[in-house]
């Protein structure tokens, strides 16, 4: 009973990871229709930006206040740079061939992690901006205490992350459903050219969408830095993996649907403990795609998405 206890909260935990950095593509795919490739490496920005901050003001063992603005210091520039990529890569090609789109989403991703191995960028002799590097980087540790709950035992960083990532899924929740920019953005997953008839602020909506979900992905680095203690250079294949399993997630459960990414989400995170901890720690990442491919013969449209007719 204490190793099902074990393995459900691991997958609880792990889970509400994917599901933080699923709402991401399904925000983007839900307005936009296309997959935004570059988002996992907003998401690897997000760990080395919290693990820049914290070196900046010298922070090793942040108290919760500390915490709290390493958190909301990682999303501000991630979201910033979710803009940018909005801004400079995706809004020229609006009207473009959905594969023109396709193609440059993975060009921005390749950009941000050849950009992000280097140590230094410098603008002549004077100016030089210090980046991340290829090293192993050791992440501060916000709370080493562990406790038992029916013989298992939890650490308390994992149980602040999982609180973490809730908290944010219900406000991106509340965000969307009970504010006007909100139903702008319902709106425009509806029909673009009616929502701008009808006063919707396009442009600016589509770049929010890009902020927002840029900052969610950033709170999601800093959560995976703080709960496994280190993170790895930016062109480890982990990060390229951790986004596609979110991908995967927003997928199962739905893609343009919020609810259908936390539930695609923390099911696979669920699905990848019980699979390792019963069967074999062999089958952890395969999980995830043979799930994909079963709900796409079974429901293509996700669990919780809603089937299109195109009439002819």
């Amino acid at each position: 009973m204490s190793s099902f206890l074990q393995f459900l909260f691991k997958g609880i935990s792990v889970g509400s990871l994917y599901a933080l950095l699923a709402l991401g593509y399904t925000m983007v795919y839900g307005i936009l229709q296309f997959i935004n490739f570059a988002h996992s490496d907003v998401f690897m920005l997000g760990a080395f930006f919290s693990w820049r901050l914290a070196k900046i003001f010298e922070i090793t063992q942040p108290s919760p206040l500390q915490a709290s603005g390493l958190l909301l210091g990682a999303m501000a520039l991630c979201a910033f740079v979710g803009f940018l990529i909005e801004r400079f890569a995706y809004r020229p090609l609006r009207h473009a061939p959905r594969i023109n789109v396709l193609i440059t989403a993975i060009g921005v991703s390749l950009l941000i992690e050849n950009v992000a191995q280097l140590r230094r960028i410098c603008i002549g002799r004077d100016l030089c901006v210090e980046l991340f590097g290829k090293d192993v980087r050791q992440f501060p540790q916000l709370a080493e205490h562990t406790f038992q709950v029916g013989g298992v035992n939890i650490r308390a960083v994992e149980v602040i992350a999982v609180l973490a990532a809730f908290a944010l899924m219900l406000a991106l929740q509340l965000l969307v459903y009970r504010t006007k920019v909100g139903r702008g953005m319902r709106a425009l997953a509806v029909d673009h050219n009616v929502a701008g008839l009808m006063g919707v602020p396009v442009d600016r909506i589509i770049s929010l969408t890009f902020v927002i979900g840029s900052a969610l992905a950033g709170a999601a680095g800093l959560l995976v830095g703080i709960t496994y203690g280190q993170i790895k250079q930016p062109a480890d294949a982990s990060w390229i993996l951790y986004g596609l399993k979110a991908f995967v997630a927003a997928v199962i459960g739905g893609i343009g649907n919020l609810p259908g990414a936390m539930l695609g989400g923390l099911l696979l995170g669920l699905s990848e403990q019980f699979v390792a901890g019963y069967v074999s720690t062999t089958f952890r990442d395969a999980i995830a795609f043979g799930l994909l491919i079963v709900i796409l013969l079974v429901r293509p449209s996700g669990l919780l998405g809603r089937r299109v007719v195109e009439k002819v």
